[in-house]
């Protein structure tokens, strides 16, 4: 069985489904079913005929155009047979682009290179933008004559076509290819951009020379997101085309960061109450971006409203379906939609079309009663003339056709061929069609694709063999645009953006401000010359549209709930975190030596903070430091000089000599505190405090041990007492004291040894660089022993505070170290309770004044004594004193 019976007999189930839930194409069905159901198939014209075109040939290609925008429909009373269907609203455009076929056709015919010896024809049908009436095409178109129609002379038809150019309407694809499909029939669409139909296993034998609705939406978000519009309103018709474009819309803006302010439906029936709903929402949104995916037929009616409501203000973003549409192009709706920015398919040039276009004639089409009326009805429409006038026509005033009439002479858009784009892609289609017919009839026997090799013949040429050819079809054409398909049957993606100019004539002129060419490197993909925008705006600037502004750097993007992603708050970055970027979700955490500005935009380093030598209070330290060792350093000049005197020589004046040292080590030990922490300053300081200081302890109590044994010796019985204190056993008794710290000193540094740190806990934004002590209880006990040392020097000098007066510097041996207890237990908990650089001046503070105490209180005097009582540095006057407190 033929490909052509198979369809003829599917067609009456699906026709018949698809034309009942079709409630206004119900006599369509009526009239179709009666045709089908007649013997005489010749009756099929009686009851309804076809707006086309047709031109015989060896090999036919179908064509499915919008000629007319209405079809008007008989009423239908049930008692008498119903009327004939008609259309309405003839567009030249539209006429335009099937006129385009057939000179594609005719050229081919014409190039010697292109299927030689082979005639192509075509049979065009008008579809009125209906659907029942683009399916009955279609179905004419596939299944052509039957056999027993060529047995009455009285009847006429066609071959089946080859493959089809069109529907240009997805919603028309989407109910053609569901049946041209089971049988491969090959159908390119030059104009049917829904996204669905790159389904190949719904659709298997369906191209398209115009971009998928996919790439169309993703050029739109480019467009957006150059602009930096996050917030749009989006329009759509309530058919396939719109649907699925507004659903791939909603899925791809949300995936760019963007959101939907709005979502709204175009009515059908253009219902004033919708249509005004729908223009208060666009009037009240705060998104100034409308986003349009519909044909001008279901837009007019909305923009007619927008008119009424008087709503500017608005940037409007056209699909391909509306952007170079001439409709809109009226000084009313300019104000409206001057500036609109719009995604248009591909531009071409066609040399010879327009001299093809004004050169027919209604008289030179055939008349073999395949429905050749398109032209005259063209006619008619131009020239406001009937070519068969009514009875009545004439006597009213009516102009009569007579063929003659130049097309030249009138201003009509169908001569313009400075925008061909659908035109440009129906071309591209037709000559898909014939350079896989002619690679197909290239096939060299033996080497084809086919089962065992075989090639396909012209004169049993099944559909689904051209589909083969046409899937693997590659060539380019005058213009040197590359023509080929993908797996899922798509064009190369390349659109014009285009950009409605309103001049100050009032006129609108459509320029082309860039181009998105999907074959680009990615990130190059979108080219947009924004200078030569237009912006129908006072500020002559593009407008903003977000429901939130975007978030600076230095703050993070807090959600509002219920609401969506686009509207948000900006929360400041909270201390030592950062975002160096705009519309950050999240702040980042500095480094741990760094901390946030204050504009929280970038990581800082931490200011270091140490008792440096270059503040007040390390300077004053070091200052008070130093005069204490120049002090003692002068006191030793002073002790050395007068070294032979009495009250030098009065006490043991070794020990004088080796407790003057200690102190100035005391005091130069401080400096240690004062600086950059390092690793030999942390351990050295510590031990050098402590070995000082018990140096100088252990003269002290060295010191006042000899007075009580001096006390003793004077004494009867006494002398024993001495004996155990000369001078070898005190320098002994200093030198082990001062072992035994030396040996806790070595055991702390080897054990758990002071360290440099960097502490952020006293401040987050600052880093203070201090020693840790590493073992506090080898800290512990360098202070423990320092102090059981004194308090043991603090109670022999209580002891011996009420001696004779020559013996009496166990008072001022007392007094020193009842300081420096004092200010030593004072130390712990000051030094526990004080951050960072002031613990190590609370230590030098410490050392300072115990060192300042003692020696001032042990050499003050004497020095008084050397230096301004001369007279009393005898040894008479001391035992003068001696004698008259006794």
């Amino acid at each position: 069985m033929s490909t052509a019976m198979r369809v003829r007999q599917y067609i009456n189930l699906y026709l018949s489904i698809v034309m009942i839930l079709n409630s206004s194409s119900l006599s369509l069905q009526l009239n179709y079913s009666s045709a089908l159901s007649t013997s005489s198939s010749c009756r099929l014209r009686e009851h309804f005929s076809l707006n086309g075109m047709y031109q015989k040939g060896d090999v036919i290609l179908g064509g499915l155009f919008e000629v007319h925008y209405f079809t008007v429909f008989p009423e239908l009373s049930f008692t008498s047979e119903p009327k004939q269907l008609y259309c309405e609203g003839f567009t030249s455009c539209g006429f335009q682009q099937a006129q385009t076929m057939a000179f594609a056709v005719d050229e081919i015919n014409r190039n010697p290179d292109l299927l030689p010896n082979i005639k192509l024809g075509y049979q065009l049908y008008d579809n009125c933008l209906k659907l029942g009436v683009a399916l009955r095409a279609a179905m004419s178109l596939a299944s052509g004559t039957e056999e027993e129609f060529l047995l009455y002379e009285t009847c006429s038809g066609s071959p089946p076509v080859l493959g089809i150019v069109g529907d240009p309407g997805s919603t028309h694809s989407i109910a053609i290819s569901s049946v041209l499909g089971l049988f491969r029939v090959p159908m390119v669409s030059h104009y049917s951009t829904c996204s669905c139909l790159s389904n190949r296993g719904k659709y298997p034998s369906f191209f398209r020379t115009i971009p998928s609705d996919a790439f169309q939406v993703r050029a739109m978000i480019q467009i957006l997101r150059r602009l930096g519009w996050t917030w749009v309103g989006l329009v759509f018709s309530d058919d396939d085309y719109g649907v699925h474009a507004a659903r791939s819309f909603h899925s791809s803006l949300a995936e760019s960061g963007g959101c939907v302010a709005y979502s709204q439906v175009l009515p059908k029936d253009n219902r004033p109450t919708e249509l005004q709903r729908i223009v208060g929402e666009i009037k009240s949104s705060s998104a100034r971006v409308v986003v349009v995916f519909s044909n001008e037929a279901y837009l007019l009616p909305l923009v007619d409203e927008v008119v009424v409501q008087n709503v500017k203000g608005l940037q409007w973003i056209a699909s391909e379906a509306w952007s170079t549409s001439s409709v809109f192009h009226t000084p009313r709706l300019m104000p409206y939609l001057g500036g609109t920015l719009g995604i248009a398919i591909r531009r071409g040039e066609i040399p010879g079309l327009r001299d093809f276009l004004l050169s027919i004639r209604p008289d030179d089409q055939p008349d073999n009663n395949l429905g050749n009326n398109m032209v005259r009805q063209f006619w008619e429409a131009v020239f406001g003339c009937r070519m068969e006038p009514p009875a009545g026509w004439v006597e009213n005033g009516g102009d009569v056709c007579t063929g003659q009439e130049d097309l030249r002479d009138v201003e009509t858009n169908y001569g313009d061929v400075s925008e061909l784009r659908p035109e440009y892609s129906a071309y591209k289609a037709v000559y898909a069609l014939a350079h896989a017919l002619h690679d197909l009839l290239q096939c060299v026997p033996g080497r084809g694709p086919f089962s065992g090799h075989s090639c396909a013949s012209l004169e049993r040429l099944e559909p689904w063999q051209l589909v083969h050819y046409l899937e693997r079809v590659k060539f380019t054409t005058g213009l040197g645009d590359r023509v080929s398909f993908d797996d899922n049957g798509d064009a190369l993606a390349i659109y014009d953006i285009m950009n409605w100019v309103w001049l100050q004539d009032g006129s609108v002129q459509v320029e082309n401000v860039g181009v998105m060419d999907e074959s680009a490197p990615a990130g190059q993909e979108l080219t947009l010359d924004e200078d030569r925008i237009f912006w129908n705006f006072e500020s002559k600037k593009p407008p903003r549209s977000v429901c939130s502004d975007s978030c600076p750097p230095g703050t993070r993007v807090a959600r509002k709930k219920g609401e969506p992603v686009c509207c948000f708050d900006c929360i400041s970055c909270a201390e030592g975190e950062v975002s160096n970027t705009t519309d950050s979700a999240k702040c980042s955490r500095c480094p741990e030596d760094f901390w946030s500005s204050p504009e929280r935009d970038l990581c800082i380093p931490k200011r270091v903070e140490f008792l440096s030598y270059q503040e007040a209070l390390g300077i004053s330290l070091m200052t008070a430091s130093l005069l204490g060792a120049l002090i003692c350093a002068v006191v030793l000049g002073i002790f050395t000089h007068y070294r032979n005197t009495p009250v030098v020589k009065a006490n043991n004046s070794e020990l004088s000599f080796l407790l003057l040292l200690s102190l100035k080590l005391c005091f130069l030990c401080s400096l240690l505190f004062i600086g950059r922490p390092r690793l030999w300053t942390c351990q050295l300081r510590h031990a050098a405090f402590g070995i000082s200081f018990v140096l100088c302890v252990s003269c002290i109590l060295v010191k006042t041990m000899v007075v009580l044994a001096v006390f003793r010796s004077s004494k009867p019985g006494g002398n024993s007492s001495l004996k155990w204190f000369g001078a070898g056993q005190q320098r002994g008794t200093v030198l082990v004291l001062t072992s035994f710290q030396a040996a806790i000193c070595t055991a702390w540094l080897v054990s758990a040894s002071p360290t440099p740190h960097k502490n952020t806990r006293y401040h987050n934004d600052k880093i203070v660089y201090e020693c840790v002590v590493g073992s506090v209880a080898g800290f512990g006990a360098l202070l423990g022993y320092i102090g059981l040392l004194a308090f043991l020097s603090f109670l022999l000098a209580f002891l011996a505070r009420n001696l004779p007066d020559n013996f009496n510097e166990a008072k001022f041996i007392t007094f020193s170290m009842l300081n420096f207890c004092a200010v030593w237990i004072s130390f712990v908990p000051a030094y526990i309770s004080s951050p960072g650089k002031y613990a190590d001046a609370v230590e030098i503070f410490a050392i300072l004044a115990s060192s300042f105490g003692i020696l001032v209180a042990l050499f003050g005097p004497k020095c008084y004594i050397i230096l301004l009582r001369p007279e009393r540095n005898t040894k008479k006057a001391l035992m003068g004193r001696a004698s008259t407190k006794t």
